[in-house]
């Protein structure tokens, strides 16, 4: 991969190591056409320092630039700090900021029993980002005024008409994601409050030609999960009378 453009303004002030510097990130990300050569910028702003950071792919996706935009500036970043991220992708700030990404990290990382989320490999790097930094995602709108977010674009825009660019790994040779979710194990997380699942053993119901022969349930929130390496077959009694 090609180094990023970055621009650094330093003026030599020392945070404080009793508390996190506050820093803003701007950021945007695009590609032209979509799937296609994309860029990034981000624009980040500390009160004594600027840095301004750019790079791109030679093929990729709108959304996949615009998450690549956030991890990009938190990288940047040398020691945990308190951020603000400026984003005008609502894909971006409400994944983060509506839980969505949390709620696939509860789930091994699968959006359903049967699908993983677009562009896992971004989200899992952004959400650990997340976990070094205090991070809040706010949305701005784009083409709007905003100088940095203008910047962001300016720098997105230069970068993926670079030549010779990169190839995004995750996106061309984007690991196969289909299948079927694996049964819930004892000890994972609840998918509502995290906390860690037990296993109970099932009763039979008269009637059913199935049963569970265990269960999973939430000591917390007393959610209920039942999987399917579980379910056992009963054998009918013959019927008395023929058809």
């Amino acid at each position: 991969m090609l180094p990023a453009l970055a621009r650094i303004v330093n003026t030599n002030e020392k945070s404080s190591s009793a508390t996190a510097p506050s820093v803003e990130i701007y950021t945007d990300g695009g590609c032209e056409p979509n799937p296609g050569p994309g860029g990034y910028g981000a624009v980040l702003i500390h009160s004594k320092k600027r840095a301004e950071i750019s790079g791109g792919f030679r093929k990729a996706t709108n959304n996949r630039m615009e998450i690549f935009a956030a991890i990009a500036g938190l990288e940047l970043l040398k020691q945990p700090c308190k951020v603000t991220i400026y984003s005008d992708s609502k894909y971006v700030v409400d994944a983060m900021m509506a839980g969505w990404v949390a709620a696939w990290k509860r789930k091994s990382w699968w959006r359903t029993k049967t699908e993983r989320p677009e562009n896992l490999d971004l989200w899992q790097r952004l959400e650990a980002l997340c976990q070094t930094h205090q991070v809040e995602f706010r949305w701005v709108k784009g083409h709007a005024g905003n100088l940095e977010n203008e910047c962001c674009d300016q720098l997105a825009m230069v970068a993926l008409r670079q030549s010779n660019l990169p190839a995004d790994d995750g996106y061309e040779n984007k690991p196969e994601t289909a299948g079927v979710r694996p049964d819930m194990q004892e000890g994972e997380p609840c998918g509502k409050c995290s906390t860690s699942v037990i296993k109970r053993k099932s009763k039979w119901k008269p009637g059913r030609d199935y049963y569970y022969e265990f269960h999973l349930i939430c000591p917390k929130c007393q959610t209920t999960y039942f999987v399917e390496s579980a379910k056992r077959f009963v054998e009918q009694p013959a019927s008395l009378f023929g058809s």
